[in-house]
């Protein structure tokens, strides 16, 4: 066995490569999936673009809140291995679900209702699926062995593959620029993700294996009493809440949630998120079993995860209005080949500058943690923060004083991706080492999955954002103004209907038109002439800051992500202080 040990030192176990490939083929899934999912419902089923966000932020949001029922039942009761398989699964049927959806979209309502239940079934597929194969990379190593980073960075890829071959080949079939096409694009997810499905079945007994040669993820880990020897505390295998504690955290929940959406008016899938991004956490530092060493440890994952609340919200932007940005202002036609780049194509390139530049950071990490220099993880973290805000800067630049309609170089949008790139890599696979090597063992995919909560929470709080992109809205009188100056002379037949109803349904009213909704090329540019001395309407204040064009949008996140960065930079002594020797 000594050997084997070994043998396995010097380069990484082959189930780290099983895990990359089940993942890679799940992230195509959602990737896939997710970046035609704005573009349907603004394109085919015909929704507002604040409607659209709204609904995009609670599907992100609620995907990475139901890890935390899937790290419950795996640590308790069906071990990470059952988890993942009920968990794709239940995506995949989701996924198919959406295809019936993009099938039957002219029939707005039974397109809704067949789209809101196949994201109810991603929702909790992706939970069971989620914190357990992030869990199981951990379980790979033995406690305390250095790879563990250059690991999760590894997965990382994995995930990151299928994040840039999803857009090419759903954007592919589905984003043809004819509505009735969505559906290929999602039936493609759906074929990706039962792909991972059966890799994972065929390879698990034979690679997921500790370094001594147990089974990974059989059992759960609250039970699994051949782990006991890497624990702190021995003694304390199975979570045991008082029911005084379940009570008072319960009785807190109730209260949060009623102020949110009572109160304070959020949404109600907002509300859930955001009350039990407090409550879970604090349900779980209550558990008396905890050491001290145990509970600063944990204390840190809390602290960590509230600032990745703001790195995700803001580069969560991608899915959502940046996408409606790349649509609508960034010039996508390549004249030496004279086509037209799918507004979808552009969500690839974030994964694939992670696919090139990951391997240089496992390279700087493995280089500076030799020489005694590499930074502890919420110092990294930081750097990402302080990255995702200069890319915001950068495209701020880009657009400022950018008329409605105008459209500006795709090298001003894919600058901003390959930037935050270097963000992401600094914080997201780090923060998965980071809770891995944090967490004891019988919570390891609670707190993974608390993790996750910092990412629904995220993903909310980004749709909501989204929904301040600013859409000029034009006075009807103006356009009939101005299509009397274009070669039009008068409006399109029709055109009432065409920028305000879907099947005789109202989606947007006729006194005020969206820009965006404008099609015809002169009529927008005689447009833009017109109104070129006045501003056009769509002021909008979030928290007392006024944003009226694209520069103020994208100067809230600058000020966001950057004020976080500050912040979590001067807490890194404190933090590391608190790991109690882990970096």
């Amino acid at each position: 066995m000594k050997d084997g040990i070994n043998a396995v030192q010097k380069g990484h176990p082959k189930g780290i490569y099983l895990l990359f490939a089940t993942e890679m083929w799940e992230r195509f899934s959602y990737y896939g999936m997710r970046a035609l999912f704005s573009l349907y419902m603004l394109k085919a089923l015909l929704f507002d673009a604040q409607y659209s966000s709204s609904i995009y932020g609670s599907y992100t949001g609620l995907v990475y809140l139901t890890p935390l029922i899937g790290g419950y039942i795996a640590d308790r009761y069906w071990g990470n291995r059952r988890s993942i398989i009920v968990g794709a699964l239940l995506m995949a049927a989701g996924q198919f679900l959406l295809f019936m959806s993009g099938w039957f979209f002219k029939d707005v309502s039974l397109a809704t209702t067949l789209m809101f239940s196949g994201l109810g079934l991603l929702i909790f597929g992706n939970g069971f699926f989620k914190p357990n194969i992030s869990s199981m990379v951990g379980q790979l190593y033995a406690p305390g062995d250095s790879r563990k980073d250059s690991a999760y960075t590894i997965f990382y890829m994995g995930v990151n593959t299928g994040s840039f071959i999803a857009p090419l080949i759903c954007g592919f079939f589905g984003d043809t620029g004819h509505p009735e096409d969505f559906k290929w694009g999602f039936l493609a997810a759906c074929i990706g993700m039962l792909l991972g499905l059966v890799v994972f079945i065929l390879f698990k007994d034979k690679y997921l294996k500790t370094p001594t040669g147990e089974s990974i993820g059989v059992i759960p880990n609250s039970k699994d009493e051949t782990k006991k020897t890497i624990e702190e505390n021995a003694g304390k295998q199975s979570v045991k809440f008082p029911i005084k504690i379940t009570a008072i955290w319960g009785a807190i929940w109730i209260v949060l949630f009623y102020v949110l959406f009572a109160v304070l008016d959020t949404d109600i899938f907002g509300a859930i998120i955001y009350s039990l991004a407090v409550v879970a956490p604090g349900y779980i530092i209550s558990d008396p079993s905890l050491t001290k060493i145990e509970r600063s440890r944990i204390w840190v994952i809390y602290i960590i995860a509230f600032f990745v609340i703001f790195f995700w919200a803001a580069f969560e932007q991608a899915g959502a209005s940046l996408t409606y940005f790349a649509e609508a202002q960034i010039d996508r036609h390549i004249e030496l080949f004279n086509w037209t780049i799918p507004t979808s194509y552009f969500q690839s390139v974030n994964a694939l500058a992670i696919i090139v530049f990951a391997p240089l950071f496992v390279i700087l990490w493995t280089k500076l943690g030799r020489k005694g220099k590499e930074p502890a993880s919420p110092l990294k973290q930081s750097i990402g923060l302080f990255l995702l805000a200069i890319g915001y800067l950068v495209i701020a630049f880009g657009v400022k004083g950018l008329a409605p309609g105008i459209k500006v170089s795709m090298l001003w949008l894919v600058s901003l991706y390959v930037i935050h790139t270097f963000g992401e890599l600094c914080l997201s696979p780090i923060g998965l080492s980071m809770v891995n090597k944090l967490a004891p063992l019988r919570f390891a995919s609670l707190l993974m999955a608390i993790w996750y909560l910092s990412t629904a929470t995220a993903n909310k709080f980004a749709g909501t954002l989204s929904g301040y992109y600013p859409q000029p809205l034009i006075e009807v009188a103006d356009v009939k103004a101005a299509a009397e100056k274009s070669t039009l002379k008068i409006l399109p037949e029709n055109f009432e209907k065409s920028v305000s109803e879907k099947d005789g349904i109202e989606v947007m009213p006729f006194d005020k038109i969206a820009f965006a909704e404008i099609k015809d090329k002169s009529l927008k540019e005689e447009i833009q002439r017109e109104l070129e001395p006045k501003q056009m309407e769509n002021p909008k204040t979030f928290l007392g800051y006024q944003i009226s064009n694209l520069y103020d949008f994208f100067m809230l996140f600058v000020f966001m992500a950057g004020a976080a960065s500050v912040v979590l930079f001067f807490l890194s002594r404190r933090l590391l202080k608190m790991m109690h020797g882990i970096r």
